[in-house]
């Protein structure tokens, strides 16, 4: 994090400055670095930022090129970037805390906010659970260190719950879903398009959403690799600069994204669409209100004993890229 602190120095120097005729020595400006020829490594989620990015054309005249990686959550994308095995990757908001917890050597670069209702706890169409309480003792699935084990928090302990309360299984979307349908658990925390799906196509009901209780917060992950070498930092610039706009696009034609993420995930375009008409993500500064409030979910698994310690979240926030996309950089 950069802080600017050096203004009384600042102010100092102009003054002397002022007073003197000798010329001050400055270092010469670098040109900005030549992204030309880059591969910048994405790491991708099912129906991710790929799609939109198609859907708003947002990837025509790349200097650089895009080498994607499909991952099935966040937790695995993250250790990809940690391992260098990518160099940027979209995640929800709670895998970049598992990360920070476990000193992982990644850098949030850019952040985004979505809807709350896709962040859900489902329940089968017959089953007698009704309400949050209900789930006590009971098997719920979900993916370890992903958004829907945020939610599934923070759900609990607004029912006055814990997390011991329940009988949690750790199970990836895909394996979680063939559970669900074949009535091994007795309730999914996911995300869409999954929620989407097993609504449309099992009739799940939602016992529970994000609704005051979920941030919608998502991060750009990039490793601390990527971000030392000048001209992947530059390929980096600009990539973000068009997830951005392809948000904006998305959100403002919503037929095209759903479209488009059927392609990509060969998913009932009826389920894409029920995704898309919840509400897109759409960038956001990553300011001190961001910070609190992902410090607050680290601070809920911090003290529900589910990662080691306490959590410094602004640590790994890097705002280099913040006032590029648009923002104004905290002082």
């Amino acid at each position: 994090m950069r802080r600017r602190a050096f203004l009384l120095g600042v102010g100092s120097a102009v003054a002397l400055a002022g007073c003197s005729s000798v010329p001050i020595s400055r270092p010469p400006v670098q040109p900005p670095a030549d992204p030309t020829g880059v591969v910048l490594r994405v790491g991708d989620q099912k129906g991710g930022i790929q799609s939109q990015l198609e859907a708003a054309n947002a990837l025509a005249g790349l200097p650089y090129r895009i080498e994607w990686t499909t991952f099935s959550a966040g937790p695995p994308l993250i250790e990809a970037a940690r391992a260098g095995a990518i160099d940027v990757g979209y995640v929800g908001n709670t895998p970049v805390i598992f990360a920070a917890a476990a000193k992982a050597r990644v850098q949030l670069v850019a952040a985004a906010q979505g809807n709350v209702v896709s962040d859900a706890i489902l329940a089968p169409r017959d089953s007698p659970l009704r309400r949050v309480e209900d789930l006590r003792d009971k098997r719920i699935a979900v993916g370890k260190g992903t958004s829907a084990h945020g939610q599934l928090l923070l759900s609990l302990r607004a029912a006055g719950m814990t997390i011991d309360d329940v009988d949690t299984t750790f199970l990836q979307p895909a394996d979680a879903y063939g559970a669900f349908k074949q009535g091994q658990i007795d309730a999914w925390a996911v995300w869409d398009p999954y929620t989407a799906q097993a609504q449309l196509e099992t009739g799940a009901r939602v016992l529970v959403d994000g609704t005051g209780t979920a941030n919608g917060y998502s991060f750009q992950v990039a490793g601390n690799q990527t971000l030392a070498d000048p001209r992947t930092q530059a390929a980096l610039g600009d990539y973000l600069r068009r997830v951005d706009a392809a948000m904006r696009f998305c959100d403002a034609n919503r037929p095209e994204r759903a479209q488009s993420w059927s392609a990509e995930t060969k998913l009932p375009l009826a389920v894409t669409t029920t995704a898309t008409d919840r509400g897109p993500d759409l960038p956001v500064p990553m300011d001190e209100k961001l910070v609190a409030s992902q410090q607050d979910l680290a601070d809920a698994f911090s003290d529900a004993g589910v990662i080691p310690g306490r959590v410094r979240f602004a640590d790994v926030i890097d705002r280099r890229y913040e006032s590029e996309r648009g923002w104004a950089t905290p002082t």
